[in-house]
C-alpha cells in the first residue's frame, strides 16, 4: 500500500461448493434378464465386502475393538455427494418437464426407477439393528439410487443398514449402527436421512446457517404441504426451528430462499466447510468452539476457514499481518450469482481479542439478501450499507463504505475472483458524508492514516473524523436533511490541478449522463462531483477543525513530487458582474474548485457542453497586470478503466473496460434441485452500447430470448455441470447480419461437444423462427449465468 503524505495474503483460488445432487436418469434399470454376467474384478470385490460384513458382525458380537471398514477407494477425483435426502420408503422418483416463457421456472427430472422390485427391501423398523440381507454385484450394474453404470473406476459399496448398492456418491456417509455394537459402518443417504430421524426424538441437536433458515429437505419434512415462496414469516419461523443432527458431506446444504422473510441473526458460528483431502469432497463441521478455530488461525493455516452462511454464500475468515497491523480477514464467495461484486472487511483485531466477528457475517448475509430481492440495490463504488446499533461492540458504527483498490498493496490477502469491494467502517457522524459526497470521507480516512488514497482495513472504536455538518459549501449543494437532492457526478470525470491551469477531462460516452444533469442544474449555478483521479499523484481534501470549521489540504503519495492534483467537485457561478473588472475568478474551497464567470460566460460554457465542444475559461483581471490563468473543459475520447482483472469464463478473453448490464435476476429456471441464473450481458464490441445499437429493443429481446433458450437447453444437465466445477457459464453471441455465431465454456475452455450440440440446435431456432431479427445491426455479446442450489 503506498503511503501519503498530508500536507496544511496469497491469494485464495477458487475453491467449489461440493454439495450437489447428481442428475436423475431418465433411463429405468435393466430388468434381471437383461443384465450382464458379473466381470471377475466385481466378483472380487463383492467377496471382500462380504468378509468385512462377517468380520464386522464377528467383531461386534465378541465385542472386540476395530478400526473403521473402509470399501476400496476410487482411482481419479471423486464426484460430490448427493445432497437430497429422503425416507426409507422413497426409492421411486416421478416428474414432469415444466417450463414457460415467463417468470422462474421449475423443471422436475424425468421419472425412473431407484431400486429393483425383485430385491427385498430393508425394513424401516429394523434398520441399522439387524443385520441386512446383501445384494449380489452381478445383480447390480448400476447404482440403485443415482443410475451411473458401474466401471473399473467407479466401484460398488454396499449399504451396511439396508445392503443395497450404490456408488461412493450416493454412499459415503457413516452411522452407528446396533447390529454393528454401536460401530460405525458405511451407509447410504436414504437410510442416512431415516436413521437421523430416527434419531431425532432421543437426542436433539441444533444445525443452522448463519442465515438461521433450514435446508430444503428438512423444512419439508417438518410440513407436509409444500413450502411455496408466499409462505408467512411465522410459518418460516416455525420451520427454521426444525432440528437434525450428524450433517455430514452427503447431507444437503440449502437454505429457503431469502425472498419471503429477512433472515435473523445467529447466535452460535455457522458451520465450517472443510476438504477431506479428495478434489470436489467436502464436510460440514458444526459446534466447533471459538477457542478452538482461533487456535487454528494463530497458527497460520495455509488455508483460511470456510463458514457456510447459506446454501449459496460463503464466509472465508483468516487472520494476517497486513501493514503491520493484525488483521481478520473476512470476505464472502458467493455473491456473484447475485450481480454483486464480492465484499472483503479487513479488521484490525482488538487486543486479546477471542471472539470472531460474527456481525459480519450477518452483514454479508443481509447484503445477499437486499441484491437477490431489491432489484438495482447492488454495492459498487463508494457506495455504502448500513447497520444497526451495537455493530461490533459499538452503537457508534453506522455501516461500511464500498471502496475498489487502486494504488494500495494487495500483497499478503486472500482475495476473491474479481470484481470485489473492500469495506471501510464508518461511523454515524461520518454516514451523511458516505450518503451525499462518499469521495471526500474517503480521502479524509486516506489523510487519517497517511496511506493514498485510503487505507483498506478499518479500526473499531475510533473517533469520528467529521462531525455535524455546518459552514461547508455542500450545504448549498446537498440536502443534508431528506437527501432530496444530491450533488450529481458524471462517470469518468476528473479535475487535473496544475500550475495556472485547470483541466477538466470528460469522457465523450458520458455525454448523455452529463446532459441529464446540465438540464437539472441552476441556470446561474453548474455544480458537478468529480471521481477519483488515478492519473493524479496527489489529492486535495478536506478536514473539518474541532471548531466545526473546514481547511482544505492535500494529500499524496509518499517520496513522490506532486505535478497534478486531483479535486472532488468542481462549481461555476454565474454571479460574477461584468463591472468587477475580472474575466472570471477561480479559488479552491474546500477540496473541489470554485470559478466565478459571467452570466454571458455562463451561457456559451452551457452551449459547448450541450454540443460537446471543448471550451476554456480566462481567469484574472481584463487588463492584466500578472500571468493569468485557464480553466480547460475537454472532451476525451478515452475514458478510466472499469470491469478490471475480469475475464470471460469461455477463454479467458479480457472484459477491461467492456460495457455490462445487471439483470436483476429477471430470468432463473430450476431442475433437480439447481438453478440456473443468468445475472448480466456484456456488450464486446467497445462502439457498441446498449442504448446506442440500432434497434436496441428487438436486441434486447433477442438477447433474452437466446439467455431463456440457453437456460432450458442445459437444464437437465445442471447438476452434472455442478458436479464438474463449471458453476459459471458464458454464452458468446456474434451477430452479423445473417450470419450468428455461439460459443458457450466455463473455467477458460469451451463446453464439451454434448452441450454444445443441444445449445446449437436451441439457440439457432431462436434466430430462425423470428424474422424481425434479420437485418440487426452487427453485435457481439457474452451473456453471464450461474448454476446454484436450490432454495425455494
Amino acid at each position: 500500500m503506498r503511503q501519503a503524505v498530508t500536507a496544511t495474503l496469497s491469494v485464495w483460488g477458487e475453491r467449489r461448493f461440493g454439495y450437489s445432487t447428481l442428475k436423475d436418469s431418465s433411463e429405468s434399470l435393466l430388468d434381471e434378464r437383461k443384465l450382464r454376467p458379473g466381470l471377475k474384478e466385481d466378483s472380487v470385490i463383492e467377496e471382500k465386502e462380504r468378509a468385512e460384513n462377517e468380520q464386522e458382525q464377528l467383531e461386534a458380537v465378541l465385542g472386540l475393538p476395530s478400526s473403521p471398514v473402509e470399501d476400496t477407494q476410487q482411482t481419479g477425483s471423486t464426484e460430490p455427494s448427493d445432497s437430497t435426502l429422503e425416507s426409507c420408503q422413497d426409492h421411486k422418483k416421478s416428474g414432469g418437464l415444466e417450463a414457460s416463457l415467463s417468470g422462474p421456472k421449475n423443471i422436475d427430472s424425468v421419472g425412473r426407477k431407484g431400486s429393483l422390485g425383485a430385491l427385498p427391501v430393508q425394513r424401516c423398523s429394523s434398520l441399522g439393528t439387524t443385520a441386512p440381507q446383501w445384494v449380489p454385484d452381478s445383480q447390480a450394474p448400476a447404482c440403485m439410487k443415482c443410475g451411473s453404470k458401474f466401471s473399473f473406476t467407479k466401484r460398488r459399496h454396499h449399504c451396511r443398514a439396508c445392503g443395497k448398492v450404490f456408488c461412493v456418491v450416493c454412499c459415503d456417509l457413516r452411522f452407528k449402527l446396533t447390529h454393528l455394537g454401536g460401530k460405525e459402518g458405511r451407509v447410504c443417504v436414504t437410510c442416512h436421512s431415516t436413521l437421523i430421524n430416527r434419531t431425532l426424538r432421543k437426542d436433539q441437536k441444533k444445525v443452522w446457517f448463519a442465515d438461521n433458515l433450514l435446508p430444503q429437505s428438512e423444512s419439508r419434512s417438518a410440513n407436509s404441504s409444500p413450502i411455496h415462496r408466499s409462505a408467512s414469516h411465522t410459518q418460516r419461523a416455525e420451520l427454521a426451528q426444525a432440528e437434525v443432527t450428524d450433517l455430514r458431506a452427503g447431507d444437503e446444504v440449502r437454505g429457503l430462499s431469502g425472498n419471503s422473510s429477512k433472515p435473523t441473526p445467529p447466535k452460535d458460528l455457522p458451520p465450517i466447510l472443510t476438504s477431506t483431502g479428495v478434489k470436489g469432497d467436502y464436510t460440514l463441521e458444526e459446534k466447533r468452539t471459538e477457542s478452538s478455530l482461533l487456535e487454528e488461525l494463530e497458527r497460520g493455516l495455509a488455508e483460511p476457514l470456510v463458514f457456510v452462511l447459506n446454501a449459496n454464500l460463503l464466509a472465508v475468515v483468516k487472520i494476517v499481518s497486513y501493514v503491520n497491523r493484525r488483521c481478520w480477514c473476512v470476505m464472502s464467495k458467493g455473491m456473484h450469482a447475485v450481480g454483486q461484486p464480492e465484499v472483503v472487511i479487513l479488521l484490525q483485531c482488538l487486543p486479546e481479542e477471542k471472539r470472531f466477528p460474527t456481525d459480519i457475517f450477518n452483514h454479508f448475509i443481509q447484503i445477499y439478501w437486499d441484491a437477490q430481492t431489491a432489484a438495482g440495490k447492488l454495492l459498487n463504488h463508494l457506495s455504502h450499507s448500513l447497520v444497526s446499533r451495537g455493530f461490533l461492540g459499538n452503537n457508534e458504527h453506522a455501516g461500511f463504505l464500498y471502496v475498489r483498490p487502486t494504488f494500495q498493496s494487495l500483497e499478503g490477502l486472500p482475495l476473491p475472483v474479481p470484481p470485489f469491494l473492500f469495506g471501510l467502517l464508518m461511523l454515524r457522524a461520518e454516514a451523511p458524508w458516505a450518503k451525499a459526497f462518499p469521495l471526500r470521507l474517503m480521502l479524509r480516512l486516506g489523510a487519517e492514516y497517511r496511506f493514498y488514497p485510503c487505507p483498506l482495513f478499518s479500526v473499531r472504536f475510533r473517533e469520528p473524523l467529521f462531525g455535524p455538518v455546518n459552514n461547508s459549501i455542500m450545504r448549498l449543494l446537498v440536502d443534508f436533511r431528506f437527501y432530496r437532492y444530491t450533488l450529481p457526478t458524471v462517470p469518468g470525470l476528473v479535475v487535473d490541478l496544475e500550475a495556472r491551469s485547470t483541466c477538466i477531462r470528460i469522457p465523450k460516452t458520458r455525454h448523455p449522463e452529463l446532459l441529464k444533469a446540465l438540464n437539472k442544474s441552476n441556470e446561474r449555478v453548474l455544480a458537478l462531483g468529480a471521481c477519483f483521479n488515478e492519473q493524479a499523484d496527489s489529492h486535495l481534501i478536506c478536514v473539518q477543525t474541532a471548531d466545526g470549521q473546514y481547511q482544505t489540504q492535500a494529500i499524496s503519495i509518499h517520496s513522490q513530487p506532486r505535478r497534478v492534483t486531483g479535486s472532488c467537485f468542481f462549481v461555476f457561478s454565474g454571479a460574477l458582474k461584468p463591472s468587477s473588472g475580472y474575466l472570471a475568478k477561480s479559488s479552491i474551497v474546500e477540496d473541489g474548485l470554485m470559478v466565478q464567470v459571467t452570466m454571458e460566460t455562463m451561457a456559451e460554457l452551457r452551449r459547448s457542453l450541450r454540443d460537446m465542444k471543448d471550451f476554456t475559461v480566462t481567469c484574472g483581471k481584463i487588463h492584466p497586470a500578472e500571468r493569468q490563468e485557464y480553466v480547460h473543459i475537454q472532451w476525451q475520447d478515452e475514458e478510466p478503466r472499469f470491469n478490471k482483472g475480469i475475464i470471460s469464463p469461455i477463454d479467458g478473453k479480457s472484459m477491461e473496460s467492456l460495457t455490462n448490464i445487471k439483470t436483476h435476476q429477471r430470468l432463473e429456471y430450476k431442475a433437480n434441485g439447481k438453478l440456473i441464473r443468468w445475472t448480466e450481458v456484456y456488450y464486446l464490441l467497445k462502439d457498441q452500447h446498449p442504448n446506442g445499437l440500432n434497434n436496441h429493443t428487438s436486441h434486447n429481446r433477442l438477447t433474452e430470448r437466446l439467455a431463456r433458450a440457453f437456460c432450458l437447453a442445459l437444464c437437465q444437465s445442471l447438476c452434472l455441470l455442478k458436479e464438474d466445477g463449471m458453476t459459471k457459464l458464458a454464452l458468446r453471441v456474434i451477430l452479423d447480419g445473417q450470419k450468428m455465431e455461439f460459443l458457450a465454456g466455463s473455467n477458460g475452455q469451451r463446453l464439451p461437444a454434448l452441450y454444445h450440440d443441444c445449445l446449437n440446435q436451441s439457440l439457432t431456432s431462436v434466430v430462425q423462427s423470428n424474422s424481425q431479427y434479420q437485418g440487426l445491426a452487427a453485435c457481439q455479446l457474452e451473456l453471464i449465468f450461474y448454476i446454484l442450489e436450490d432454495t425455494s
